[in-house]
């Protein structure tokens, strides 16, 4: 794609229909240095046998007159720009032919005979002009004016090749400089957008081939509008077929599908083309097979990670909050980073995130899952000569550094250091940790002989006041993708999404507002339905020992600390109903009130 500030070299195709023409275009075409022009002189016929004798691929445009030009843009993809004969060619050929004496008449395509009307209702001269409508009519029509007792024509060229073949005079319509002048400016322009385009789609078409993408277009029939394959698997076209009319109006569909041992993970949308209604498939192999030879180790493409994070939370804009500043600018260095948070919070997608915005990002991205990987992995790790460790160029991940076995840790640390890895790949580690605890022995061994910054990833519990307009920008989203049109959430529905303590931080919070939206059937989502689904969680889910680590107090907590909670869990339970809360604890609404006041300002 041509940057704004970078102009595309052009080539253009000039063919005069008359030698006059060829020098006036030699002249106009050393004030444009930033075009290559290829100029011939040829008409009709002769013009044609300049197409078949030269590779049409080069150039990007073609500029030629009159009859030439018509036929021209019949025999080729090229664009045809054709010179224009102004009023003022044919004013300037008209007072030629004044001093001429015999009978004449102007003989051309409507192009000529139109502005020839003005001229003549304009100067009150009394002309006979006579209108073509194709180059065929030319010699019927002249042999009629010669035997009506016409002497000589005002024509183009096409009638005045042949005017002379029948031996009348003729005076050509010749195009001026600013004729010229304005064919070339219209054919660089067009030249300019058709090689911007041409270049996009290589580059688009080259980016998809390059991560193994296959795309597809079906028009509204089923048939194949579009494909970027040459041989579009026949399995794989049928089963877009299949769900074509299931992809939503306004949303994007996303499913699975094997084919003969590949899957694929497609994204379908519609999309209009050519003011019609078709169906666009996106479809990228996936490169996770059901039985992986080395457990926990994973390779990632850059498509791959582009993919996988965009339907993810901090894809939202805005999600990342306050870190997004200081997440953009850690994507740059190439120092050992250590993403620190409790489960849930997003440490693999940030980690996509950083890999995705690095100067790396062309190379792949290696995960190791320290809490997945056997004793098999590590040693492929640790010895093998195809380890990732012995890359170079690369973005190397280790996730749940928290839980890897110390003498793993250990010859892996010693590994890092011993061969120079910090200096060959980016480094990134994570770890799942309470807020504002502290961090792992071994966690922290890493990080201290690593030199590792560190970014710690906040838990939802700790953006309680962010979360009304987290929840309605993933909103916003699960109606694009599933069809609905929810505008809000009842006060009281807010109230208990702020009030829950989220042990499962944004993974939940998404999963949850995705029911929310599947399960709502008006343009609210209303707080029973919000109840509802919390009940069921705090049933299904177990505290995670992450958050209970959180949950535990640092120090004795005093009686009015522990009177809140009481309220606070209390108000929760009524759904946010503050009444129903004050009568269960036989308090009145004005004390119950107050501690929720003390509680906000402290």
């Amino acid at each position: 794609m041509t940057a704004n500030n970078e102009q595309p070299h052009i080539r253009i195709l000039a063919i005069a229909p008359y030698e006059g023409m060829n020098t006036a275009l030699q002249h106009a075409t050393e004030a444009y240095p930033q075009a290559d022009f290829d100029i011939f002189t040829a008409d009709l016929d002769a013009a044609l046998a300049i197409l078949e004798a030269h590779d049409m691929s080069i150039y990007d445009c073609i500029i030629s007159r009159g009859g030439t030009a018509e036929l021209l843009r019949n025999k080729t993809s090229l664009p045809v720009v054709e010179i224009p004969i102004s009023i003022y060619d044919i004013l300037r050929t008209i007072k030629l032919a004044e001093n001429y004496t015999k009978r004449y008449a102007i003989v051309g395509f409507q192009s000529i005979t139109e502005p020839a009307h003005t001229l003549s209702a304009l100067l009150g001269l009394e002309l006979d002009i006579f209108t073509i409508a194709g180059a065929e009519e030319v010699p019927a029509a002249l042999k009629k004016l010669q035997q009506d007792g016409y002497h000589m024509v005002v024509c183009d060229m096409i009638a005045h090749t042949t005017a002379r073949q029948l031996g009348l005079d003729a005076f050509l319509i010749t195009s001026g400089t600013e004729s010229i002048h304005t064919a070339i400016d219209q054919a660089l322009t067009l030249s300019a957008w058709f090689v911007r385009l041409r270049r996009e789609n290589t580059l688009l078409k080259s980016v998809t081939e390059g991560q193994g993408a296959l795309v597809a277009v079906l028009s509204a029939d089923a048939s194949l509008f579009y494909s970027s394959a040459t041989e579009f698997p026949e399995t794989l076209l049928q089963k877009l077929r299949a769900v074509q009319r299931e992809v939503p109006r306004n949303g994007t569909l996303r499913f699975y599908h094997s084919d003969r041992g590949e899957f694929f993970h497609i994204t379908a949308k519609q999309v209009f083309l050519d003011r019609a209604e078709r169906t666009l498939f996106y479809c990228m192999p996936s490169r996770i097979p059901l039985h992986r030879r080395n457990t926990g180790i994973r390779t990632f493409s850059k498509g791959e990670c582009e993919f996988l994070f965009s339907n993810s939370f901090y894809s939202l804009s805005g999600a990342m909050g306050s870190l997004g500043t200081e997440i953009k600018a850690l994507a740059r260095l190439q120092q050992p980073l250590l993403i620190l948070g409790e489960r849930g919070t997003g440490k693999e997608q940030i980690a996509r995130y950083l890999y995705l915005h690095s100067l790396l990002a062309n190379n792949p991205l290696v995960v190791v899952d320290c809490a997945e990987a056997s004793d098999k992995s590590w040693d492929f790790l640790l010895d093998h000569y195809n380890s990732p460790l012995c890359d170079s160029g690369n973005t190397v991940y280790f996730q749940n550094l928290e839980r890897i076995p110390e003498a793993r840790g250990r010859a892996l640390l010693s590994a890092i250091k011993d061969t120079g890895l910090s200096r060959r790949v980016r480094l990134l580690f994570s770890a799942a940790v309470a807020d504002n605890a502290p961090v792992s022995e071994m966690t922290r061994l890493f990080s201290e002989r690593l030199g590792c910054m560190s970014l710690r990833l906040p838990s939802l519990r700790n953006r309680a006041d962010e979360i009304p307009s987290l929840a309605s920008l993933y909103l916003n989203n699960l109606n694009l993708e599933l069809g609905k049109q929810i505008s809000a959430f009842e006060p009281r529905a807010l109230e208990l999404l702020r009030s829950y303590s989220w042990p499962n931080n944004y993974t939940q919070f998404k999963n949850l507002l995705r029911s929310l939206a599947a399960l709502s059937d008006s343009a609210y989502i209303r707080s029973s339905t919000v109840l509802d689904l919390l009940q069921r969680e705090r049933l299904l889910r177990t505290a995670d020992p992450v958050v209970k680590q959180a949950e535990q107090p640092s120090a004795p907590k005093t009686l009015d600390q522990r009177i809140l909670e009481i309220i606070r869990e209390t108000v929760a339970s009524h759904g946010g109903n503050r009444a129903a809360a004050a009568r269960e604890l036989g308090i009145s609404r004005t004390t119950l009130w107050r501690y929720l006041n003390q509680g906000e300002q402290e």
